[in-house]
């Protein structure tokens, strides 16, 4: 029976814990290099509705690593869910390639997608949730803190598909989850309810960013406003200018709490130059990972672990 990768919710712990052991030795045979093509003569197509510099990068040359083939097919290739019903197109890919990857706005469609799809599809991101960015993460986490559990994740900013797979992953992993956001812009009600209904994280969602960031061992941001907002940009900077990541921010957070950004990184806004070039920034540490962690799920999901 095929798996798909949709959500973190979909994944056990110990799941997940298997996902981040291949990643490492995946990483460490990239960083050998050693070959590793274990998807040798194997195709994955890739469908963008919305476009992205690192899940396009990440996914084929990772594809590429592992002896396959990635097709890149852009909004215009396809139109999904337009010019193009998603259960038709889900059935037509099937019949030529070995998985695929989505990166879409409605969530929906990734679900329709995988339903009508007989090889796995693995969700690169939709206005829900993006659970490949936070598996990466949590690995980034797991690197520089030798552990995955019992951490205070602090995320600030707008409770979007981003804060909403931080919260999936809450329910799966023990942790000290703050998603601090201003009044109107916390995340999905529904997901932080299933989350602390599960009693495995202590989930918090507050407003005041001073008081989010105490004690954390993380400090995580995201753009204000994503793709698809831009006419509420100027509005939402106004709103979220307090919840700007800064040297004076993490002036009261531990001296050695790290910060991470998914990027793309609007500089000056969500966060500044000092803070994302700086010592405690392990930014660029998590967009690296990306490429290992969707090399692994890739290979779980083909069933070549």
């Amino acid at each position: 029976m095929k798996r798909d990768f949709l959500s973190i919710a979909d994944y056990s712990r110990e799941e997940i814990e298997e996902i981040f052991q291949i990643t490492k030795d995946l990483k460490d045979k990239t960083k050998n290099r050693t070959k590793h093509h274990l998807c040798e003569g194997l195709t994955m197509s890739m469908i963008f509705a919305k476009p992205s510099a690192r899940t396009r990068i990440s996914f084929e040359t990772g594809m590429v690593q592992l002896g396959g083939y990635a097709l890149y097919l852009s909004p215009n290739d396809i139109g999904i869910g337009k010019r193009e019903s998603v259960k038709d197109i889900a059935r037509v890919i099937s019949r030529y390639n070995d998985i695929i990857m989505a990166r879409l706005f409605d969530h929906e469609h990734i679900l329709e997608l995988a339903k009508y799809a007989s090889v796995p599809v693995i969700n690169g991101l939709t206005d829900y949730n993006h659970p490949c960015q936070i598996m990466a993460d949590m690995y980034t986490v797991k690197e520089h803190f030798n552990r995955i559990e019992n951490l205070k994740i602090t995320y600030i900013g707008d409770g979007n598909n981003v804060a909403n797979s931080w919260i999936n992953l809450a329910a799966k992993l023990p942790m000290h989850l703050v998603i601090c956001s201003p009044s109107g812009y916390e995340p999905d009600k529904t997901t932080v309810d299933y989350a602390k209904n599960q009693g495995i994280s202590q989930i918090e969602v507050l407003s005041d960013p001073i008081e989010s960031v105490k004690d954390a061992d993380v400090i995580y941001t995201d753009v204000w406003a994503s793709m698809g907002q831009e006419e509420e940009a100027a509005e939402r900077k106004k709103v979220f200018m307090k919840y700007q990541i800064n040297d004076e921010l993490l002036k009261h957070a531990d001296p050695n709490a790290k910060v991470m950004h998914c990027l793309p990184a609007h500089r000056g806004d969500e966060i500044t130059d000092s803070v994302i070039d700086g010592p405690q920034s392990i930014v660029f540490d998590e967009a690296e990972n990306r490429m290992h962690v969707q090399k692994a799920i890739i290979v779980k999901l083909l069933g070549k672990s």
